[in-house]
C-alpha cells in the first residue's frame, strides 16, 4: 500500500516541471509588453500643490528609475478638477521593482516629506483611481507623440464580461488600430486593464495636432469601409457597453 502511494506521488511530481512551463510565461515574454499605470486624481479645489509635487519631486524620482511619466488635465472644464498621470514601465517586472525601490530612494523621501506632511493635515486631493494595464500585442510599447500635439483622447471601454473584453482587445489588435493609422487617429498606447475600478475594461490614448484634426480623423474613421465592415462582424458584437471618453491637454511638465 505504501509503495503504491509512493509511486503515485512520484508520478505526480514528475509532471510539475512540465505544467509549470506551460502555465508560466518566460522572462523574455514578460519583457515584451509595456505596463501602463494610470493615476486619475480628483481635487476638491484648484490647487497647484499636486502639480508642483509631480513636476519637482515625483517625476524626477521616477526618471531616475528610467520611467517616463505623462501629465494631463481635462481639455475642457468639467464639474470636477482632475489630473491624469501615465507611468510607462517597460515590463511587469520593472513595475514591481520600481514600486518597491521608490520608497528606498533617500533623495525622494527627503524631498517628498514636506508634501506628505502638509497634505496629511490638509488633503490636496479627495482620492485617486489607479488602472494597471498591459500593452496590446499590436502596440507592445508606447509610441511617443509628435511635438506638435496639443490634444489627447483618453478612452476607457468597459465590457459586460471577461470574454467580451477579450474579443474587444482582439478587435483592436486584428482590425481597428489599422484603420486608426489610415485616418489620422495617432496611437500612443493601448492596454488591457489588469486591475482597476472599472472591470473588465481596456484603456487607450491617442493624440492630435488640434481639435479640428481630431474631429476630421474621427469623421474619416466613421465613414471608412473597413470600420463599417468590422463593426458588423458577429464576433465583435456586444464587446463594449460602457464607454468613458475624455479629451485631455498635456500639462507643461508632461513627458508624453
Amino acid at each position: 500500500m505504501q509503495r503504491r502511494n509512493f509511486m503515485k506521488m512520484a508520478g505526480l511530481l514528475a509532471t510539475v516541471p512540465a505544467l509549470k512551463g506551460i502555465a508560466s510565461p518566460t522572462l523574455s515574454e514578460a519583457e515584451e509588453k509595456a505596463i501602463f499605470e494610470w493615476r486619475i486624481y480628483t481635487l476638491p479645489t484648484e490647487n497647484a500643490d499636486l502639480d508642483t509635487f509631480y513636476r519637482d519631486v515625483l517625476i524626477p524620482a521616477y526618471n531616475r528609475k528610467k520611467i517616463t511619466v505623462g501629465a494631463f488635465a481635462p481639455y475642457q472644464k468639467t464639474e470636477s478638477i482632475q489630473r491624469f498621470y501615465l507611468f510607462v514601465y517597460p515590463n511587469l517586472l520593472t513595475y514591481h521593482k520600481v514600486k518597491l525601490d521608490i520608497w528606498k530612494d533617500a533623495g525622494f523621501r527627503k524631498e517628498a516629506q514636506p508634501f506628505y506632511d502638509t497634505s496629511a493635515v490638509s488633503p490636496v486631493y479627495s482620492g485617486f483611481e489607479t488602472f494597471l494595464c498591459e500593452a496590446f500585442d499590436r502596440v507592445p510599447q508606447l509610441i511617443a507623440p509628435d511635438k506638435s500635439r496639443t490634444l489627447f483622447e483618453f478612452r476607457n471601454y468597459k465590457s459586460p464580461n471577461e470574454e467580451a473584453n477579450q474579443r474587444k482587445v482582439k478587435m483592436f489588435n486584428a482590425d481597428e488600430i489599422a484603420v486608426f493609422d489610415q485616418v489620422g487617429i495617432h496611437s500612443v498606447c493601448y492596454g488591457e486593464v489588469l486591475a482597476g475600478p472599472r472591470m473588465p475594461s481596456l484603456i487607450y490614448l491617442t493624440w492630435y495636432k488640434d481639435e479640428a484634426s481630431r474631429n476630421e480623423a474621427w469623421r474619416k474613421f466613421s465613414a471608412h469601409p473597413d470600420w463599417n465592415r468590422i463593426r458588423a462582424l458577429p464576433e465583435y458584437a456586444h464587446t463594449a457597453t460602457d464607454n468613458r471618453n475624455l479629451l485631455l491637454s498635456p500639462l507643461p511638465y508632461s513627458q508624453i
